[in-house]
């Protein structure tokens, strides 16, 4: 397996890694992806990055490169394109894959959403190795989904299969971005955590261990922490996402029937308070002939790494 570069392009910032073998990131570089808010300049940009992580890793060089794999909101692998980002600020279609085939001198160069990149990643280097069915939850800003049926990733025909965070489990629920009400994601990522804890606290009332945090420093890891410390809200913040995330994923189960969902997200990291109410939902959700033959399972890839590890992994085989 040939040593490659990974990118994460995130709504904030853009981070660029240099992989080897093993999954270990060795030269970064990041700069600001809001910054921009043109497609052109920004793959300029991206492209000055790479080329100073390669000059960088001189170690890796001399062994040459299998290419550069890049995780994006809205990434399609299929066309190479990032397609009506939510986030960023350079909008409609911009064909980054062949931008930077025009500036970079690299035998592959491939494109995907964050949470395909995070699933290959697993896959590739993490706790998935084994899986030939599975599905990668990722648990952040939103909710992401990377399916794997058959030891193959499924992109569909278009390209944008997996867009689980976006499937409805409260009807005339909250609004997302796209218009639409009561996504999966605007209950159950971080940021669908964060505002449960906070409806809870007007809707009950009283005092929680948080309260001596602004309420704009407050993370879903804060909330899951304090949860595990017995904080009442915060418990009961964590069951509700569980019951949901359980439900959402107990529905997803009866398309592919994996082998097991592997989750990854800070939330995740709290253990129990929210993978335990998960696994009671997600069972109890199930129909007979699917119960107790999933797992649901901890991701194995490092947090600070997984998104530049999940993407390098696109051109790592």
């Amino acid at each position: 397996m040939k040593q490659s570069i990974g990118v994460d392009i995130g709504g904030t910032n853009t981070c660029v890694g240099t992989v080897s073998a093993d999954g270990t990131v060795h030269q970064r570089a990041q700069f600001r992806t809001d910054e921009y808010d043109n497609g052109i300049a920004y793959a300029n940009r991206l492209a000055e990055a790479v080329r100073e992580v390669m000059q960088g890793d001189t170690a890796i060089a001399a062994d040459g490169w299998a290419g550069l794999g890049i995780g994006a909101p809205n990434g399609n692998y299929l066309s190479g394109s990032i397609e009506e980002p939510p986030n960023l600020r350079f909008k409609g279609i911009t064909p980054l894959v062949e931008l930077l085939k025009q500036r970079l001198d690299l035998p592959n160069i491939q494109l995907t959403n964050d949470a395909n990149a995070a699933a290959i990643g697993e896959k590739i280097y993490g706790a998935a190795k084994d899986y030939s069915d599975f599905i990668m939850i990722t648990l952040g800003t939103g909710l992401g989904s990377g399916i794997f049926v058959n030891n193959q990733l499924v992109y569909g025909h278009d390209g944008f299969a997996g867009e689980m965070g976006h499937i409805s489990v409260i009807p005339d629920g909250r609004y997302c971005g796209f218009g639409r009400r009561g996504s999966l994601e605007n209950y159950c990522s971080a940021t669908g955590i964060r505002r449960t804890y906070f409806e809870m606290i007007a809707q009950r009332g009283g005092t929680t261990s948080l309260d001596h945090m602004p309420l704009g420093e407050i993370t879903a890891k804060d909330i899951a922490d304090a949860a595990d410390q017995g904080d009442p809200i915060a418990q009961a913040t964590m069951d509700f996402t569980g019951r949901l995330l359980g439900e959402a994923l107990a529905s997803s189960a009866l398309i592919t029937s994996p082998a097991a969902f592997f989750l990854f997200g800070g939330p995740i990291k709290a253990g129990e308070v929210l993978l335990g109410p998960t696994r009671r939902s997600f069972e109890k959700h199930l129909i007979p002939p699917f119960k107790n033959k999933i797992k649901i399972i901890e991701s194995a890839l490092p947090m600070g790494d997984a998104a530049i590890i999940g993407a390098a992994a696109l051109v790592a085989c």
